[in-house]
């Protein structure tokens, strides 16, 4: 990263004789820790905001602790937010943070690991307690040894800073201490010429019933904005020009608020009433919370008790002519995967996401993983084929949903979403899309018989299939004439009715598979630019910004390497078996230990699939990719 593209000297007007250099970075990669109680989620948040409103491209990642509310000032209740800026279009948070927020010892020893050699640390000096420093295992302090000596370390006390500005403000002192997040973020804000005011407004109208905390807040940022402008250790500022983005209207979104998004543009574009049933689970929650502001759209959500009446309702919701929606995270699908299968049965659409977390079991409920793909595709009893889709971004979320919404109505079938803790927290900008552009996904209901008995008599086939699609009738019930019966026990080819005839059954089971792989979805495309590549690195996920950021590295460096992302997942594209035998390997980076790299040696034989698979609960860096994918073209 270049450390100065360009350097100009201003006057401050605090001090005559100081002046502060304002230097121009094209990028940046910075990291807030502290303990879970120290608002680091929320400082993120806010200068994510403030950038982006600057118009810069971004990528974020936030990392929670994986207990509820571990022991503070210890190394599992650490919480940091990363966000990487830069004045041209980015693919990842960024590998090595450069700039580093702790907030107490826990959060310097939990991250420094990860800190650029050279980075700064901007660390608060009144957490570090004797009492402080045992806990997390420093015999020392590394603020006053050597063991900090490669970085650019700024000590500040933060937190006595913050209570001596909020002196004259009606807070008690421990709420005035709260309010040190603030005075970081108007820190970090001057540091990299980033705005405040829309956080003043944010902070209003959060403490809104309580004007005292807000003005603490308030008070805090200033304060935090003044001391960079004013202490001569901060005599540097950079800026970070606008990325050269396309046209438009941007704003910043998770995963999450993306399919929440996406579920209410599938109800517009249906013109169908939207209920979701879901039960709250990390990390999926946000998607309940987000779609029930909604209602005005058409949108009915229900916290269910648990996770098995939640997928029930969803369902139910379909039989009567809703698009029926559920939302869970892995532990959750387990448990609606019975229901799932009745969906099967059925031949209902059913929307089913998983925001899939590191297992097993309640695993690292707050950690990021692709582990799920399996039960994705086979995680039911009985031959039980879904659709599956996984978006590559949070922004992608929502044009996935949409898609997923196509899939479902169109051929009668629930579709999974696979989307996982890297992008469902993660944001990024989004262009806003054209209403004008939503897709047609309205439905065709069955209204009148549609077929007749051996007398010649109108009669309605509930398991009558559409010759293209083989997708059955939907007849909202209520509708005269058409009463049906449904239930899971299988049905006979056409009337419906309970059969048991081992023909009808082998029938039926095929009908259904052969449904699925018979969606329709766009061929896969293949960035191969100079087409000599011999090596194709093949994702799914949340692996396609590392992926493309690895891949453009090796690019840059003259290496010759293909890159291909699927989206659909089941059925898988129908050009996808003649890409993978362009190539001499197939490099398949997951976050699982080779789920689709097992799928992909399965149903295209004879394919050279190189796994390269870590489940670490995090994503995959850049730099790791690149030098496993130069590996693997070098040694053929």
């Amino acid at each position: 990263m270049p450390q100065a593209a360009c350097q100009r000297v201003l006057p401050n007007p605090h001090e005559e004789n100081l002046v502060n250099t304002v230097r121009q970075l094209d990028r940046v990669v910075i990291r807030f820790a502290g303990d879970s109680g120290d608002g680091m989620q929320l400082t993120g948040d806010r200068f994510t905001a403030e950038t982006a409103k600057l118009g810069n491209d971004l990528s974020t990642l936030p990392n929670y602790p994986a207990e509820i509310r571990a022991p503070a000032g210890t190394l599992p209740g650490v919480s940091s937010f990363q966000i990487h800026f830069a004045d041209t279009d980015i693919l990842t948070p960024g590998d090595e943070p450069e700039v580093l927020v702790a907030m107490n010892p826990a959060a310097l020893k939990a991250n420094l690991p990860d800190l650029k050699s050279g980075g700064i640390i901007v660390v608060n000096t009144d957490e570090f307690s004797k009492r402080n420093l045992t806990k997390v295992g420093y015999d020392a302090n590394p603020l006053e040894d050597d063991s900090l000596e490669d970085y650019q370390v700024h000590p500040v006390p933060l937190t006595s800073l913050t209570i001596g500005a909020l002196e004259e403000h009606e807070v008690g002192k421990k709420d005035a201490a709260r309010s040190k997040n603030m005075f970081a973020l108007g820190l970090i804000s001057w540091m990299y010429s980033r705005p405040t005011e829309s956080t003043e407004g944010y902070l209003k109208k959060k403490f809104a019933s309580k004007p005292e905390i807000a003005g603490a807040n308030i008070a805090a940022l200033k304060a935090g904005w003044n001391y960079g402008e004013t202490a001569e250790a901060f005599a540097v500022q950079y800026e970070i020009p606008p990325a050269s983005l396309a046209a438009g209207t941007y704003r910043n979104i998770t995963g999450n608020a993306a399919l929440a998004w996406g579920i209410v543009a599938s109800g517009v574009a249906s013109d169908l009433p939207v209920f979701l049933g879901a039960y709250p689970i990390t990390p999926a929650s946000d998607i309940l919370h987000e779609l029930s502001k909604h209602k005005r759209f058409g949108v009915t959500t229900v916290q269910a008790e648990d996770e098995i009446a939640a997928v029930g309702a969803a369902l139910g919701a379909s039989w009567g002519g809703a698009l029926g929606v559920t939302t869970s995270s892995g532990p959750g699908i387990a448990l609606k995967s019975e229901t799932i299968s009745l969906a099967v049965s059925l031949e209902l659409p059913l929307l089913v996401v998983d925001v899939q977390r590191a297992g097993p079991s309640t695993g690292l409920p707050t950690k990021t993983e692709q582990a799920d793909l399996m039960m994705a595709m086979f995680g039911r009893h009985g031959e039980a084929p879904i659709a599956v889709v996984a978006p590559q971004s949070p922004s992608d979320c929502y044009a996935t949903m949409l898609e997923a919404t196509r899939m479902a109505l169109t051929y009668r079938t629930p579709v999974m979403i696979l989307s996982d803790g890297y992008i469902a927290n993660g944001a990024e900008p989004w262009l806003l899309p054209d209403m004008a552009d939503l897709p047609d996904l309205r439905v065709d209901f069955q209204t009148t018989m549609n077929a007749q008995d051996a007398d010649g008599n109108d009669i309605f086939l509930p398991y009558q299939r559409n010759p293209e699609t083989l997708a059955r009738p939907w007849a909202v019930p209520g509708t005269p004439g058409l009463q049906h019966r449904i239930g899971g026990i299988e049905k006979a080819d056409g009337t419906g009715d309970i059969s048991y005839d081992p023909a009808n059954h082998d029938h039926m089971v095929r009908t259904r598979a052969a449904k699925i792989a018979g969606i329709d979805v766009p061929d896969i495309e293949v960035d191969d630019a100079s087409g000599n590549a011999k090596v194709l690195v093949l994702g799914w996920g949340s692996t396609w910004g590392p992926i493309g950021a690895a891949v453009r590295g090796l690019h840059d460096r003259g290496i010759d390497i293909a890159r291909a992302h699927l989206r659909y997942l089941n059925p898988m594209p129908a050009n996808l078996g003649e890409i993978l035998g362009r190539y001499d390997k197939v490099v398949v980076p997951e976050m699982n230990l080779g789920q689709l790299a097992l799928l992909l040696r399965g149903n295209y034989p004879g394919t050279d699939v190189v796994g390269y698979n870590k489940v670490r609960g995090l994503p995959f860096t850049s730099n790791e990719l690149q030098d496993a994918l130069e590996e693997v073209i070098k040694n053929g």
